[in-house]
């Protein structure tokens, strides 16, 4: 069995914008996807709308490990984006926020 606990870190992020915002969240996550690709360690980024609830986002991301993790959260760019995306968004982005710990089967 493969030892995956110092491996990749996996993260599923899911938002849901405000009423009526929809349109401009998609436009703002869309935008912020290329320059997270981008940070060190970054494994894979991706967003999704969820099909048949326009308005709910999910992020999937994978990074190197929790180092990379923290560096993207902690990134100057991040501070700027975060007041940005709430104003978009409805409740707190820690909310949506799980981390997947990943596991493989012995056979």
């Amino acid at each position: 069995m493969n030892d995956t606990n110092n491996r990749y870190v996996t993260v599923l992020w899911e938002a849901r914008a405000k009423a009526g915002r929809e349109a401009e969240m998609k436009a703002f996550m869309t935008a912020a996807v290329t320059p997270s690709r981008n940070d060190q360690g970054n494994i894979d980024y991706e967003a999704h709308e969820v099909e048949g609830q326009p308005g709910t986002f999910i992020i999937y991301e994978r990074w190197e490990n929790r180092e990379a993790l923290d560096r993207h959260l902690s990134a100057p760019r991040m501070r700027e984006l975060v007041p940005q995306l709430l104003e978009l968004m409805e409740g707190s982005i820690e909310e949506g926020i799980r981390l997947l710990k990943p596991f493989r089967p012995a056979h």
